[in-house]
């Protein structure tokens, strides 16, 4: 089980996910999320992480000087793009910088699957979440969850993780419901919105690893 947590900002919630079992910690590149950091904020927080945990980049429809100044003081592992970008947009940046890439997708309904065989030569990962609510400013975290027993049974063509609306409270029947290898949550181990609480990080990665 490979357990996500995004939207990382201070030490304290850093220290918890990798000392609890976090493979991945996420870094949130966008300005208008609450969770937001600077290249420099991330690298300090990067260098504290173990090596078995892989910093990954959330950006949404960056540019690639964009992202190059991030890489250029942050070593991240993985590009999550988060935005609208195409199936060819993911292969020119996966080339450009040589990072493995995780392309988030929104899931309302059985028709957005229709998505992945397009994406799959392209992507290294995919994150299936929610599909933000409609006037939602931001295109994830925003505690939003869809049908899970959609993804019961389903074959998807490239690792994935599960997003949206997950919490310590219903990580475990989430996992149980969809068949999902890993889950991903931001929002959901928040005190406050773009706060973390170690509290909630430690009691969702042990609900998660323990499913």
């Amino acid at each position: 089980m490979l357990v996500k947590i995004c939207g990382i900002m201070d030490p304290e919630a850093l220290d918890t996910a990798c000392r609890t079992g976090a493979g991945m910690v996420g870094f949130v590149f966008y300005p208008p999320s609450p969770r937001a950091v600077g290249a420099a904020q991330a690298a300090a927080l990067i260098a504290r992480m173990p090596r078995g945990a892989a910093p990954v980049g959330l950006f949404v429809d960056a540019t690639d000087d964009q992202i190059a100044a991030v890489l250029e003081e942050a070593p991240l592992r993985v590009l999550q793009l988060h935005g609208q970008e195409s199936p060819e947009r993911c292969a020119a940046l996966r080339d450009r910088f040589g990072l493995p890439v995780m392309k988030a997708l929104g899931i309302a309904g059985e028709a957005d699957f229709a998505l992945l065989d397009a994406y799959a030569p392209v992507v290294d990962r995919f994150l299936l979440d929610a599909k933000p609510p409609r006037g939602a400013s931001l295109p994830g975290g925003n505690a939003t969850r869809f049908d899970w027993t959609l993804l019961a049974g389903r074959a998807i063509p490239r690792p994935w993780l599960l997003a949206g609306g997950l919490s310590p409270v219903n990580v475990a029947s989430a996992i149980r419901a969809s068949g999902a290898p890993g889950v991903d949550v931001s929002s959901g181990v928040e005190r406050l919105r773009g706060i973390k609480d170690p509290v909630l990080i430690a009691a969702f990665v042990a609900a998660a690893l323990a499913a």
